[in-house]
């Protein structure tokens, strides 16, 4: 029990000063694809490139797409690996972080779906 207490205290004081990170440990993805980029759809989307992320214990590639942020200002900061943590993309901007959801990928018209796309 005094072990939990001890975690909880150091989770509630890195939120405290908004520095908490979750990383997924399961090996370093594959090389990142090479993908053509195709035309932009307006003039407020922004090309995500394609990246791994992790699904049940492997890596599923999520090609690039164009995307509306999801608030002006906002900026994609892409998922990452540290060569021993796995840290998902994210939007940041004054209005604060949003996670992205792959969700949105699908059935949302803030992402621009083109023809060939895999995920």
């Amino acid at each position: 029990m005094k072990k939990l207490i001890i975690v909880v205290l150091l989770l509630f004081a890195g939120v405290a000063y908004g520095q908490v990170g979750i990383g997924i440990s399961i090996g370093v993805p594959p090389p990142v694809r090479v993908e053509v980029v195709a035309p932009q759809p307006g003039p407020d989307f922004m090309w995500i490139e394609g990246y791994w992320y992790p699904v049940r214990g492997r890596y599923v590639w999520h090609g690039g797409y164009w995307s509306r942020a999801p608030y002006e200002g906002a900026r994609w900061i892409g998922p990452r690996h540290d060569g021993r943590l796995y840290y998902e993309g994210y939007w940041e901007g004054e209005h604060g972080r949003v996670h992205h959801n792959h969700g949105w990928d699908k059935d949302h018209d803030r992402d621009f779906h083109h023809e060939g796309r895999r995920d």
